[in-house]
């Protein structure tokens, strides 16, 4: 669109028109005089005016509360669709000794569900770490862990985590800039910024922001040309002291694919484990989802629950959607509100449960990989290269990824302290040979089909 230029005696007489339309439409002269009464258009560069204000409380004023009212009747009058820019005439004067081209403020969406927050969020053994460094964080945006990197297999909480630490900042500190966004999302705009050439404003809208909350950093991985502009930003942030919360599927050393540039960075704050839910948090998740139900009148009895929670506990949601399959069942097809074991197995008669998978963990792998090789428990974990006793420790460390999906430094430290770099090595080694050997293939199935018992 091509805009038209204006003289100074033009300027004037188009915002008076404006102040006469505020007038009329605020209907409150204490209101208008305090605030609209001594400002001015200063200039018009291509599609922005910019409004002076006499002091930046009544700039803040009209940015925050009035800024779409002056920009319709400033569209209504001049019949182009102008922005405004609004500023104080402190900051105008260094603007002009600076020489810098004026900018339109960015209105930033949050993205932020309301639904969750850390009054909701229920805590156990498997995320009370996690938990408490993310209220740290945001009680005191910037200031402690920086950045903060929540990782965990999927449905255990890390969004939800994400969104309780953006409400409860936007809750304190209503004019920070926060954002939450995936990796998917922001890709998303760096392609729309490659097409509209405005790579340069995708940076400095992601500069303005107080707190950054990025959700499943892990595809970050697949999206090559994106990491360069990630990268940028994430140090701009960084190095303003603002703050930083990332979650992944895995830790930052386990991230392939990323420079170690990247790594390093997601790794200079703190890390920390979101693990698999236990018997007791799955528990109160159920009883807290309960809470908030609506479940007309019904009665679901403590042994249902218990049911539920010792064979559906893989994730969050899987939790909760055996609830809701219970529910949909017994408001449906039960003709009784208690809803009590009888009505708990007709309604999972069909669904396998994950007895087996809970039962399954580290401690029975290697009891398992020890008695088919003949060695004690402790040999797996000790500093001991004999070869027959190597074999058991890799295939032990494989089976424990493979079977259980542990991350690489949780199964290190399951086996005497191993560094992250030794695990890999050791799963690397057992894939490798699975492919060439096939008498070792057929040891490591052997042993899984015992573990499967």
């Amino acid at each position: 669109m091509n805009y038209m230029t204006f003289n100074n005696s033009k300027l004037e007489d188009i915002w008076n028109s404006v102040l006469v339309s505020v007038e009329r439409t605020l209907n409150d002269r204490t209101l208008y005089q305090s605030f609209f009464e001594n400002t001015k258009i200063d200039s018009i560069n291509g599609d922005t005016i910019t409004i002076v204000t006499p002091n930046s409380y009544s700039a803040t004023v009209l940015k925050t509360k009035y800024l779409d009212l002056l920009q319709n009747l400033l569209e209504e009058i001049t019949q182009s669709n102008f922005k405004c820019l609004i500023v104080d005439e402190s900051s105008l004067e260094i603007r002009k000794r600076e020489i810098l081209p004026t900018k339109i403020e960015t209105t930033f969406v949050s993205n932020l569900n309301p639904r969750y927050t850390f009054e909701n969020f229920v805590t156990g053994q498997c995320n009370r770490e996690s938990c408490t460094a993310a209220v740290t964080t945001a009680i005191d945006p910037g200031h402690f862990y920086n950045p903060l990197f929540l990782y965990g297999r999927s449905g255990l909480g890390k969004t939800h985590l994400l969104h309780a630490i953006g409400n409860y900042i936007k809750t304190k500190n209503p004019s920070m800039k926060v954002l939450y966004t995936t990796v998917d999302d922001f890709f998303e705009e760096y392609v729309k910024a490659i097409k509209d050439k405005g790579i340069e404003d995708l940076k400095d809208r992601y500069r303005q922001l107080d707190v950054l909350l990025l959700d499943d950093v892990q595809f970050l991985a697949k999206k090559e040309k994106t990491k360069e502009v990630f990268f940028h930003i994430f140090n701009i942030l960084i190095n303003a002291g603002k703050q930083i919360v990332l979650t992944s599927d895995r830790h930052p050393q386990e991230l392939k694919s990323l420079e170690d540039r990247l790594v390093g960075r997601f790794s200079s704050g703190l890390s920390i484990e979101i693990k698999n839910l236990e018997y007791d948090t799955a528990l109160r998740i159920l009883k807290k989802k309960i809470e908030t139900l609506d479940i007309n009148g019904s009665n679901i009895s403590d042994d249902v629950l218990e049911f539920i929670a010792t064979n559906y506990a893989s994730d969050v949601r899987q939790l909760e959607g055996a609830l809701n399959k219970l529910l949909f069942y017994a408001i449906n097809f039960n003709q009784n509100d208690d809803i009590n074991m009888d009505v708990a197995l007709e309604t999972f008669k069909s669904l396998k449960t994950s007895t087996n998978r809970n039962q399954l963990d580290c401690e029975r792998i290697k009891i398992t990989v020890a008695e088919y090789y003949n060695i004690s428990v402790n040999q797996l974990s000790k500093k001991i290269r004999t070869t027959n006793i190597v074999i058991a420790r890799h295939i032990a460390m494989y089976l424990c990824k493979e079977l259980l999906d542990l991350s690489l430094t949780k199964i290190g430290e399951e086996f005497g302290g191993k560094d992250h770099t030794s695990v890999m090595n050791a799963i690397k080694n057992v894939e490798n040979k699975m492919k060439q050997n096939s008498d070792y293939f057929i040891a490591v199935e052997e042993i899984k089909n015992i573990l499967k018992k």
